[in-house]
């Protein structure tokens, strides 16, 4: 027993550097501006906001009291719910035509208000189901830091000191980091998957698979008239940080086993479930528009003004970020 616990403590601490070393590539193809897009662009935070911090959570609570749910598929629901959108959500939105800056900036400004948003939501939480959740603000600040804000700014302060060997790095330090994720996340499914077969039921998938595509759908009109705004707020809607929806359901409900095994299928069936989309949203961006979209719905993202040397033909990605 205590040599399994071992086993998935260095398989959490492995997956954790690994999301880390990610945000470092991505640190490395970025700007401290990027990180302050969101100040900007306040109507577009009110509305990144809106959907993550406030549709979703009330969302997941309903499906948990409406459906006859497994006890820990109901924490995984709500526990991702609440927690800021993932690290990796970065590479995702960036390959699928996001705007590069945006998504910076929603990922900065998603994981320093997640250390006050998520311990005030938990316990609002727990008081609508007559119930005593807490969870300490120290605990999501250590894993927004460990994940996000430090790999992040390491990654733009080399970028800031040498930019040509940050831009050479970039590349491979992400490709190592795609390694040592598959490494970490391989066992955790394979020593997850008898509990997945104890979790399905009940309409578990259906209620996982209309969670993420309610999330899709919210966050693509709440992006705006930019495609590129939309693709990255969709993503970030319907997709949420693994660590910190663990580390909630470890706080609130400790002898819930089946906790993390539920939080880790509600996020591979999520990802699924978001596979059309993101192919659409790629063909989308291909294809050249007619003139009745350009004329309405294809409007510049504001980060064209933020990056002016951004290439021509990249669509979603500043300058910077491409190489």
């Amino acid at each position: 027993m205590l040599l399994s616990m071992n086993r998935a403590s260095i398989i959490m601490f492995a997956l954790k550097a690994s999301i880390a070393q990610t945000v470092i590539g991505v640190g490395l193809r970025s700007t401290s501006r990027d990180t302050t897009f969101l100040l900007r662009h306040r109507r577009l935070f009110a509305k990144s906001f809106l959907a993550m911090s406030v549709v979703m959570p009330l969302l997941a609570l309903w499906l948990s009291l409406a459906f006859h749910l497994n006890p820990a598929v109901k924490i995984a629901l709500v526990a991702l719910a609440v927690s800021p959108l993932p690290p990796l959500l970065t590479k995702k939105a960036l390959m699928a035509g996001g705007d590069g800056s945006y998504t910076i900036g929603l990922l900065v400004a998603a994981s320093l208000l997640s250390i006050v948003l998520v311990p005030a939501t938990v316990f609002l939480v727990g008081q609508l189901v007559d119930a005593t959740m807490r969870v300490p603000a120290v605990a999501i600040a250590e894993i927004v830091g460990a994940t996000v804000l430090v790999p992040l700014a390491i990654g733009i302060g080399v970028r800031r000191i040498v930019p040509a060997a940050a831009a050479r790095a970039a590349k491979t330090v992400e490709r190592v980091a795609t390694l040592a994720l598959a490494a970490c996340v391989i066992p955790l499914l394979v020593t997850s998957w008898p509990a997945f077969t104890v979790l399905v039921g009940n309409g578990t998938l259906a209620v996982i698979t209309a969670m993420t595509l309610v999330g899709l759908l919210v966050g693509h009109f709440l992006g705006g008239p930019s495609a590129e705004h939309r693709m990255v707020l969709a993503l970030a809607t319907a997709s949420r940080h693994p660590a910190v929806a663990i580390a909630i359901a470890g706080a609130t409900f400790p002898a819930e086993k089946l906790a993390v095994p539920a939080i880790l299928l509600a996020l591979c069936v999520g990802a699924l479930t978001s596979v059309p989309y993101i192919a659409w949203r790629k063909r989308a961006a291909r294809a050249p528009a007619s003139f009745f979209w350009r004329s309405r719905s294809h409007i510049p993202s504001p980060s064209h003004n933020d990056h002016p040397r951004r290439r021509r033909g990249e669509r979603g990605v500043p300058g910077h970020l491409v190489q």
